[in-house]
């Protein structure tokens, strides 16, 4: 059982079974925007136990759909467990039957991951919500995504990637390249020789296979930056052999090991001719997450969430998280300077002096474009949780904080104002702990002066959990 008084955000990590599986009105304090019609969908881990077995990581647990609909300034809400292969397992063992990031039912990565001839993949998709080939789906970190139904949260299957490519590792976060109408992303396949496989998907599903990288070592890279020309594989120095994931016995991650003397490795990749344009190295970092990369003459400039190093994965495991240890390794928004040509060292600066994650930008105008404005969730209080929203701006140096004692804002998913005539001229969707009312509310910001401008009271604390997207949909009944 959670202590709340030592550990104020320990609900953030307790398991949720409960289903809304038909939408409820929220009550709503404040006013939505009237032109706030659509969808936000999220997903993350919900359910940390099976049986008496319990998961190892925050990044492990059973995904969860959740639906907030907007319509008419009213909100709705509902959610559903995403019945992947992992779940049903689940439900019909009573055990932990699929390899997840950090916890192994006697197996190893993901499932036997490392298995050359059969590998047994997890669909547990907790990380992001999108849709590609006119699906929407789910994604975790296999070639697994789970398309779902938008209006009932009802799970129809696995994506079928058409042709399917080989590999078993993929990203939960694929870019959007809206000129050429097509997802870009990337797959690892392990073997004697490993390959990355950059690779596009058509609004028509068909797969198409961009570029392959041979790599004797593979690197953990979360995602991947995008430019108007480019797709870049940014290898940090978290690597793992082929043969340690197929013998080790050990969860997937912790077949890692983090080799800074190899440096931060960017491959420069032309979308359209699939030939790698340039390589360049710089001192070693970690990241989760990229921002946001554009062109700038004869360099590329790639900006992400930069740790020092890999101890932020350590530092999320359920055991340091359910005991309130204070969470010490943050990261900085970091932009890297990348030559395009043979001559030229990588640069970095640090952005902005604040601790950031989850960080979202105005995807549909600045996306590969030079941009502005980045918002994420940061930490107020030293050793807390994430607990306040910002907004950096990027050109005039300057942080704006939204936070308020006993809340713990979620991912803040920036929704554009129709026709607007701004960057930030737009709301801000984020979903917030109470820990005083052991609630979860959807927050609405005005993104440009961090305002608050409603909150709708969800029925119950949701965990927290990672990414989501909003779908405008002016048709849709909320």
């Amino acid at each position: 059982m959670l202590d709340k008084p030592t550990f104020p955000y320990g609900t953030g990590f307790r398991s949720l079974t409960r289903e809304v599986a038909e939408p409820v009105p929220l009550p709503v304090c404040g006013e939505l925007p009237p032109w706030l019609r659509g969808t936000l969908l999220r997903t993350g881990p919900s359910k940390f136990e099976v049986g008496e077995q319990s998961y190892n990581h925050w990044f492990d647990g059973l995904a969860m759909l959740h639906r907030f609909g907007f319509a008419e300034g009213r909100v709705t809400y509902a959610n559903r467990l995403l019945k992947s292969n992992a779940f049903c397992a689940a439900e019909k063992t009573g055990k932990i039957a699929y390899g997840e990031f950090a916890t192994d039912p006697c197996r190893t990565l993901f499932g036997r991951v490392a298995s050359l001839f059969d590998p047994k993949l997890t669909a547990n998709c907790n990380v992001n919500v999108l849709t590609m080939g006119g699906e929407t789906t789910a994604l975790t970190e296999t070639t697994l995504p789970v398309r779902f139904d938008p209006k009932t949260l009802a799970t129809l299957g696995v994506f079928g990637y058409t042709p399917p490519l080989r590999g078993q590792i993929s990203t939960a976060h694929p870019h959007y390249d809206a000129v050429r109408t097509r997802h870009y992303s990337y797959m690892v396949e392990f073997g004697m020789q490993s390959h990355y496989r950059l690779f596009s998907v058509g609004d028509d599903g068909a797969q198409d296979l961009v570029a392959e990288l041979p790599v004797d070592r593979p690197a953990y890279m979360h995602s991947f930056a995008m430019t108007e020309h480019y797709l870049v594989l940014v290898e940090f120095p978290l690597t793992v052999s082929a043969l340690a994931l197929k013998f080790s016995g050990k969860p997937f991650i912790q077949n890692y090991r983090w080799e800074p003397e190899r440096g931060l490795r960017f491959h420069v990749v032309d979308k359209d001719s699939g030939r790698e344009v340039a390589t360049a190295k710089t001192d070693a970092a970690f990241a989760f997450h990229h921002v946001n990369a554009f062109e700038d003459g004869d360099s590329l400039t790639i900006d992400m969430v930069a740790y020092p190093d890999a101890t932020i994965i350590d530092a999320l495991y359920l055991a340091r998280l359910r005991a309130g240890t204070p969470l010490t390794a943050t990261g900085a928004l970091t932009r890297f300077e990348v030559p395009l040509t043979g001559d030229g060292a990588v640069t970095r600066g640090t952005l902005a002096p604040v601790a950031l994650e989850l960080p979202r930008i105005n995807y549909e105008t600045r996306a590969g474009k030079p941009y502005r404005y980045v918002w994420g969730t940061g930490i107020q209080a030293p050793g807390d949780f994430l607990d306040s929203i910002l907004k950096i701006d990027i050109e005039a140096g300057k942080v704006a904080r939204w936070y308020e004692a006993g809340l713990y804002p979620g991912e803040p998913v920036f929704v554009p104002q129709p026709s607007a005539g701004s960057e930030d001229e737009g709301v801000l969707l984020s979903v917030v702990l109470d820990i005083e009312k052991d609630r979860s509310f959807l927050l609405v910001l005005d993104a440009a002066m961090l305002e608050e401008r409603a909150r709708a009271e969800a029925p119950h604390a949701i965990p927290f959990h990672f990414h989501g997207n909003y779908f405008a949909s002016p048709s849709l009944p909320a």
